[in-house]
C-alpha cells in the first residue's frame, strides 16, 4: 500500500468519526469556488490526490450544484508580464520566479473545468480568492450565504479562501477529495486542525447527497 493511499485512508477514518453530522444545502444560496484548477497548476506534483481525481469530483461537483439551481466560481491566479502585481515582500522561504516568465497557457483552466458554466470568473494575485476582486460583491448580490470551496493547494488557496469567506461570514463546506496540495501532511493538517475551525468538511459525495434535485440555474452567467 503506498503512502499516498494511506494518507487517503487515513484522512477518510477521520472525516468518518469527527464529521458525522447530517448536511443539507439550500442551492439557491450555495456556490461552488473552485481554486485554481488551471495548467500550471495541476502540472505540479500533487497529493495526497492527484490531478485528474480532483479535476473529475469538481467537474461532478459543479454539474450538480449548477443542475440544482446554485452557481459556480471558477478561480484563477495570473501576473501581469514581468510579475508587476505579485506580491514581493521579504521572508524566509521565497517563491522563486519562473526563468523567462510563465508559459502562455499557465493561467488557463484545465478543458474540463472551463466547459463548466461558469457563473463567475474570478482572477486572483495571491493565494486568497476575495482581496482584490469582486468575488464578496458577486457572491452578496446573487444571494449566496453558503461556499462549497475546492481546488488547489489546499493549505494555500483553498486555505486562505476559506479564512477570507469565514471572516466574510459565509458558511463554508470543503470538499476534502476535490482539494489536494503538494504534499499529504500539508492536506491532511489544513483538514484536521485548522478547516474544522472553519467550516464543514465533507467528501464530495456527501456534499452531492445533500443537494436536493436538479431546479436549473439560479441566475444568468456574467
Amino acid at each position: 500500500m503506498t503512502a499516498r493511499v494511506m494518507t487517503q485512508r487515513r484522512i477518510l477514518a477521520a472525516m468518518s468519526r469527527e464529521f458525522t453530522m447530517s448536511l443539507s444545502l439550500d442551492p439557491r444560496t450555495t456556490a461552488l469556488v473552485l481554486i485554481d484548477l488551471q495548467q500550471g497548476v495541476l502540472s505540479m506534483p500533487l497529493s495526497p490526490y492527484g490531478a485528474p481525481q480532483i479535476i473529475e469530483r469538481s467537474v461532478r461537483l459543479g454539474r450538480r450544484i449548477r443542475d440544482a439551481g446554485g452557481i459556480v466560481v471558477l478561480v484563477n491566479v495570473a501576473f501581469a508580464s514581468g510579475f508587476a502585481d505579485r506580491l514581493n515582500l521579504p521572508v524566509d522561504a521565497p517563491q522563486p520566479a519562473a526563468p523567462g516568465g510563465l508559459p502562455p497557457d499557465w493561467s488557463e483552466f484545465a478543458p474540463e473545468v472551463a466547459a463548466l458554466p461558469g457563473d463567475v470568473l474570478v482572477t486572483k494575485r495571491q493565494w486568497g480568492a476575495f482581496h482584490g476582486t469582486e468575488l464578496d460583491l458577486q457572491l452578496r448580490r446573487r444571494g449566496i450565504t453558503t461556499i462549497v470551496l475546492g481546488g488547489i493547494a489546499t493549505n494555500f488557496g483553498v486555505e486562505s479562501t476559506a479564512r477570507e469567506a469565514w471572516q466574510h461570514n459565509y458558511a463554508v463546506v470543503i470538499a476534502e477529495d476535490a482539494c489536494t496540495s503538494i504534499g499529504p501532511e500539508m492536506h491532511q493538517f489544513a483538514i484536521e486542525k485548522i478547516f474544522p475551525r472553519l467550516a464543514r468538511i465533507r467528501s464530495t459525495e456527501q456534499i452531492l447527497a445533500a443537494l436536493p434535485a436538479g431546479s436549473g440555474p439560479a441566475t444568468p452567467p456574467v
